[in-house]
């Protein structure tokens, strides 16, 4: 747990310093350096879920202080922890409650499933946040459709690589 918890952590943060940072791709136009990282993220959580909820806020929670910490000693914008904070406690919320919701399916059945709710939110919420007013809309709406398909091959590679065992998860959980 402590391990996954780490990674979230490391990841979140490494995204936000990284978000300002934009290179090209095929077929969408640009996508964010932190997009490649923060794709991660989503299974890293949904690695913590077979702990229970309260690690999973724990972590979003650590992870928000270190935002702030972030902003203060790296210059981060505030309008980049702004962004981040409000899609991470919003998309990663619905995602956990998704997540807790398929207990019954596969894991990798989970992690697809949950990220298919929580990737478009955070992406949408991020860069509306974070971007509106900085990128024409056509340009914007371009960003947030390559971050959704880059999150979800990141996110799924990480599922696929090391997939969890399908282990009942604690009885508190069901």
């Amino acid at each position: 747990m402590i391990v996954s918890m780490t990674i979230y952590i490391a990841a979140v943060l490494l995204a936000n310093y990284t978000a300002t940072w934009f290179i090209p791709m095929p077929l969408f136009g640009l996508v964010s350096v932190g997009t490649l990282i923060f794709g991660i993220t989503f299974t890293q959580r949904d690695r913590v879920h077979r702990y229970g909820r309260k690690p999973v806020y724990v972590m979003i929670f650590l992870a928000a202080l270190g935002m702030v910490a972030e902003s203060v000693f790296l210059g981060v914008p505030w309008r980049i922890i702004s962004a981040s904070f409000i899609a991470i406690v919003l998309s990663e919320t619905a995602d956990t409650e998704v997540y807790h919701r398929l207990l019954h399916l596969t894991w990798f059945q989970r992690v697809t499933r949950s990220n298919i709710v929580s990737i478009p939110l955070d992406s949408l919420l991020f860069n509306l946040i974070a971007f509106a007013g900085v990128f024409a809309p056509i340009k914007l709406a371009a960003i947030i459709f390559g971050e959704v398909v880059v999150k979800f091959v990141t996110g799924s590679i990480a599922a696929w690589v090391r997939s969890e065992p399908d282990e009942p998860l604690l009885a508190t959980d069901h």
